[in-house]
């Protein structure tokens, strides 16, 4: 009885959030996602000529995912055309080092020769990808260094040992395109102390060089004051010129997979889905939440993080879920349901580790946001199709049927034997009735005693 229960509530549930139709048509969303992103990603590129062409690429952004996916792309782009130079444009602050790490590793191991020109400014992590490049050609006023580790909030890390692994980092890179390392170190260590060889002064603080100053100490190649002068010096001039752009789904990636947009997209999702189910009928915020886990697999999966397998483990986790709803699993299918869940959202990041940190404090806060949706609407909430909370009394204005108040004193006649139930006739209305306690013959006078609802208890009357 109780599983039958169980069953009928889940489905009175269920139809109230759409039925299949709003389940299958939300995780028909999410599993058609990837297969939707290829065709979005494709416009807006350009048509590639034929033969030997120079590939000009941007760096004009803060380092991060969604960067480095555009430069993989952009870089598979250049290899399979067989492209002859790469020119990589900076201009940037920095960014996040482990891109930035990754970059430089796709920059120095690319077949296709690549040289940096730089804009503007180089840097920090811009100064890394720079100097592994094959040349770094700068405009006359741009400058390049600056690469000291700060935290999220622009202060100086001090941790000797984060200081001293980065600042290898920088002085294998200057090495390995023949620049001496001690320049790279100054730019990366604000402890370095020594001679900059060619600047003839000391390093104080965090070394930045200017256009002429990189000249003079090796870290720049040529001063050109346009990226069709950096190829006219390059003697390609007479090449194709590719300039590769991010993509509108690229661009729209790099949004997304910022850290915050992505805590506020999780945040969204889990508590609009989790106030559909608690508070069903009104429809937006199981929406919003569906289209907030959808911005978050695609911005991922453009990104190059997810895979259409942690889509599919998503959609699993979400099926086992519903699942629980109407199937009595002593919670296996819940717990199975989460797991992939988190499994989905976790794999599908760029870093698994901060994923699970960032769904841990959207769970969070999901948690509050639905707890205050179901004490505002906790009349309408899913704990009303369970339990009955309200008394339908009379007072209320609730009757479940006439009532015979006015018949109470009246006297009549019993049309038929009482034994104790039976007909009496009292102002030429028949009326079902019972005696209170003995038998009444027909024809006998009675009158009426009680009377409650339906329930009419007579007595025999003898006139006095």
């Amino acid at each position: 009885m109780a599983t039958y229960l169980r069953v009928v509530n889940g489905m009175r549930l269920f139809n109230r959030l759409g039925g299949f139709r709003g389940i299958t048509a939300a995780l028909l969303l999410l599993a058609a996602l990837p297969g939707a992103v290829p065709a979005f990603g494709a416009e807006g590129e350009e048509s590639r000529g034929s033969g030997p062409a120079v590939y000009v690429i941007p760096v004009r952004q803060t380092i991060e995912s969604g960067l480095e996916a555009f430069l993989k792309r952009a870089f598979r782009e250049a290899e399979e055309a067989r492209a002859e130079r790469i020119v990589l444009v900076i201009n940037t602050n920095g960014g996040r080092l482990e891109n930035a790490q990754n970059i430089g590793d796709l920059v120095a191991s690319s077949p296709v020769p690549v040289t940096a020109f730089v804009e503007s400014k180089a840097f920090s992590a811009g100064a890394y990808i720079a100097l592994n490049a094959d040349q770094i050609v700068m405009r006359p006023g741009s400058s390049i260094g600056a690469a000291a580790m700060v935290d999220a909030a622009g202060n100086l890390v001090d941790n000797p040992k984060l200081i001293s692994a980065w600042t290898a980092e920088m002085r294998d890179a200057a090495e390995a395109s023949g620049r001496h390392p001690d320049i790279a170190a100054a730019m990366a260590d604000p402890n370095f102390r020594g001679d900059i060889p060619g600047l003839g002064r000391e390093a104080g603080g965090i070394l930045t060089l200017t256009a002429e100053e990189a000249l003079r100490v090796g870290y720049a190649d040529h001063l050109a004051g346009s990226v069709e002068e950096v190829i006219e010096w390059l003697g390609l001039g007479q090449r194709a010129v590719v300039h590769v752009e991010p993509t509108p789904a690229e661009r729209a990636a790099r949004v997304l997979t910022q850290p915050g947009v992505m805590l506020i997209l999780l945040i969204v999702g889990i508590a609009g889905i989790l106030i559909e189910l608690l508070v069903p009928g009104f429809g937006v915020p199981g929406i919003l939440g569906i289209l907030s886990l959808a911005l978050y697999f695609f911005g991922q999966y453009v990104a190059g993080f997810a895979g259409v397998e942690s889509v599919a483990l998503f959609v699993a986790g979400i099926i086992l879920l519903v699942l629980e709803l109407f199937v009595p699993s002593y919670g296996i299918l819940g717990i199975l349901g989460g797991a992939a869940v988190i499994g989905g959202i976790a794999t599908a990041a760029y870093d698994a580790g901060d994923a699970v940190m960032t769904l841990l404090y959207a769970l969070a806060a999901a948690a509050v946001l639905t707890a205050i949706a179901g004490y505002v609407f906790r009349r309408r909430g899913v704990w009303n199709k369970f339990i009955l909370r309200e008394a339908l009394t009379s007072e209320e204005g609730y009757l479940s049927t006439e009532t015979r108040a006015d018949l109470e004193g009246k006297t009549g006649t019993a049309a038929t034997p009482l034994r104790p139930a039976g007909v009496v006739l009292i102002d030429g209305e028949r009326i079902d009735a019972v005696s209170d306690g003995g038998f009444i013959e027909a024809g006998a006078r009675v009158r009426v005693t009680k009377a409650e609802g339906l329930r009419v208890v007579v007595r025999e009357w003898k006139d006095e």
